[in-house]
């Protein structure tokens, strides 16, 4: 054990301490993994222990949190700041109350936060949403693993709810001063022209930081996928079944619902389908049930943005979704394993 691990170890079993434990436990297994070592057989030879989920996710989200901070300047990093800051005392606080190691699940929280709001977002919404999600979307529930909604969620659909305004009618366009509250959604919603493909893809429209730079999202999705930090079932079947419904109702009813590539490639569906359908906690845990998943989730998607009064369905379908994956689950394991019949 390196002389740095060694003292780690002796701050976080030090008795007078004992309330940061948790601080220097994190550290520890950030740079070194874990500590256990097996005496014996069996061995488990993959390193990709939750430390190293969370660090192949940030990897994933790098493409377009670089590209938030090219579109918006530096304001994007303090705004990420802000939020693991605030974040992060909520996560340490739980920590030490509970006598736990801290849970390495808000590294990828406190971006992924950050990323889907607004780039003139004031920073005390961005550290009220991140505290609200963090603590009634994830430690009320018993912290990491236990969580039923995405945390990141909770504080976004919290802060649009609260703080209406802020959050709907303050848009930035990339590389410029102008303020509009025009998004590729709410101009095809308003009877506008289409945005052009070509500026869905490379971000040149307004929207949230981390959700315009459509091509970084895909390129970090697929890392993801390959991976195998995130199963590849329910951003295909929600893509999927998002460019399905709308080829279809965009044949009947084109004027409440857009094509289906601009549907996929608008607003925040291929951040979502990436980056919170695929969390692990969240989502079902059968693969058949993650396909159910993705498919009800891409219809509340179309539902809500084409008749409802929000420009936006993604956010909401996934919140529905998170509380309906254990009664998806065990619909699907009660059809797969039937009981046995008595004799």
């Amino acid at each position: 054990m390196s002389s740095f691990r060694e003292k780690l170890h002796r701050k976080a079993t030090a008795t007078g301490l004992l309330s940061f434990s948790a601080i220097f436990e994190a550290v520890e297994g950030f740079i070194y993994g874990p500590s256990e070592l097996a005496d014996g057989a069996p061995h488990i030879h993959d390193h990709l222990e939750i430390k190293r989920f969370m660090s192949m996710a940030i990897v994933a989200l790098l493409p377009t949190t670089v590209a938030a901070v090219v579109f918006w300047g530096p304001r994007v990093l303090l705004v990420v700041l802000v939020s693991y800051l605030a974040g992060g005392l909520v996560e340490v606080a739980f920590a030490a109350l509970r006598k736990r190691p801290i849970e390495e699940g808000f590294l990828v929280t406190g971006l992924i936060f950050p990323l889907v709001l607004p780039p003139t977002v004031p920073l005390w919404i961005v550290a009220v949403g991140i505290i609200f999600g963090v603590f009634f979307g994830k430690e009320v529930f018993g912290g990491t693993g236990r969580n039923i909604f995405n945390p990141a969620l909770v504080g976004r659909l919290f802060i649009t709810i609260a703080f209406p305004k802020a959050m709907s009618t303050s848009w930035q366009a990339p590389f410029t001063d102008a303020i509009t509250s025009a998004t590729p959604l709410s101009l095809y919603k308003t009877g506008q022209e289409i945005t052009p493909y070509v500026d869905l893809l490379f971000g040149n429209v307004a929207g949230s930081m981390g959700e315009v730079f459509s091509i970084g999202i895909i390129v970090g999705g697929i890392f993801l996928l390959l991976t195998r930090v995130g199963n590849w079932r329910i951003p295909v079947f929600y893509v999927g079944s998002v460019f399905v419904l709308s080829l279809i109702g965009n044949i009947f009813l084109p004027e409440l619902i857009a094509p289906p590539l601009f549907q996929v490639l608008a607003g925040s569906l291929l951040f979502g389908a990436f980056f919170m359908v695929t969390d692990p906690v969240t989502s079902p845990y059968n693969n058949e049930s993650k396909i159910i998943f993705g498919v009800f989730a891409g219809f509340l998607t179309i539902v809500i943005r084409s008749f409802s009064g929000y420009t936006e369905g993604v956010m909401f379908s996934i919140i529905l979704m998170n509380a309906l994956a254990p009664l998806i689950d065990h619909f699907v394991m009660k059809a797969k394993y039937k009981p046995l019949e008595s004799v």
